[in-house]
């Protein structure tokens, strides 16, 4: 189990330094080329987020998901099996929504509203996140 606390841990260290590297500007002012730097870093939240699931998923023996709809059946296997709250799984829906379309869509087509939307409460998320997780690898 300890091996699995270091590799959450890790990726608790990747996501903290991922959040402090968004701007602290309002978002309308940047250019595109930045904007596309605040979708990466959202990405790269969300892909932690998922990184920490797959290792609670190991510590307590659920088969990951697969499939072409892998990413949503994980957090909705995660609600399932208790590892986050429904209330924190609606968070984080919304950059699971955001990954989609970041990886399926262009960099030109990002609104910064909804990049400011998504980045507002991100680090409040987070510790929820971290909060929950802890009661488990503990």
């Amino acid at each position: 189990m300890a091996n699995y606390k270091e590799r959450v841990e890790a990726e608790y260290e990747a996501i903290e330094r991922t959040l402090d590297r968004l701007p602290r500007q309002p978002l309308p002012q940047l250019s595109d080329l930045e904007l596309a730097g605040v979708a990466t870093l959202l990405q790269n939240f969300y892909n932690g987020i998922e990184n920490i699931l797959k290792q609670v998923f190991q510590i307590k023996s659920i088969v990951l998901p697969d499939g072409p709809s892998w990413h949503q059946d994980l957090i909705r296997l995660a609600k399932k099996e208790q590892i986050i709250s429904e209330a924190l799984t609606d968070k984080i829906k919304e950059y699971l929504a955001f990954r989609h379309f970041i990886t399926h869509g262009y960099a030109f087509n990002l609104n910064p509203q909804r990049l400011e939307n998504l980045t507002v409460n991100i680090s409040g998320i987070f510790t929820e996140f971290k909060f929950e997780i802890n009661k488990i690898i503990v």
